[in-house]
């Protein structure tokens, strides 16, 4: 019997906290913060469409994009097929990242998919959960 405890203590703790993702060229780090809607460091996430860079977060900066009421979605902003480099943070347009090293883009609306259909490698998501006026930015 406790042999058996101790067996599913073990595997429930190897189970939680599953930082797995499919990006094989990015390295992991981890990301977790917050952003008040009603502070200054979230006025630009207020509307629909509207969308907020934060750029001492992840490996080059964190875009978030409010896509509706309810909804919103975070891309990590290094070159996701590229290693880093001093050239990788992407620029920012409204339906596009651009990666400035070799100008490849990625679509915003379409959940980060590169627009040239030979790279395999897609923006990297982040969690967004909201709770009131606070959205939670995890990996």
């Amino acid at each position: 019997m406790k042999y058996l405890f101790y067996t599913i203590l073990f595997l429930s703790l190897i189970s939680c906290g599953d930082t797995t993702d499919n990006n094989q060229t990015l390295p992991y780090k981890l990301v977790d913060f917050t952003v008040n809607l009603n502070l200054s460091e979230g006025i630009n996430l207020n509307t629909n469409g509207g969308q907020d860079q934060f750029l001492n977060q992840g490996l080059k900066g964190v875009l978030i994009i409010r896509r509706s009421d309810t909804n919103f979605i975070a891309f990590e902003m290094a070159c996701p097929h590229l290693d880093l480099q001093d050239c990788s943070r992407m620029t920012v347009g409204s339906l596009f990242m651009t990666c400035p090293c070799d100008e490849e883009r990625f679509q915003l609306l379409d959940d980060g998919v590169a627009e040239n259909g030979n790279i395999s490698q897609n923006l990297r998501n982040y969690n967004v959960i909201r709770s009131g006026d606070i959205l939670r930015i995890t990996n």
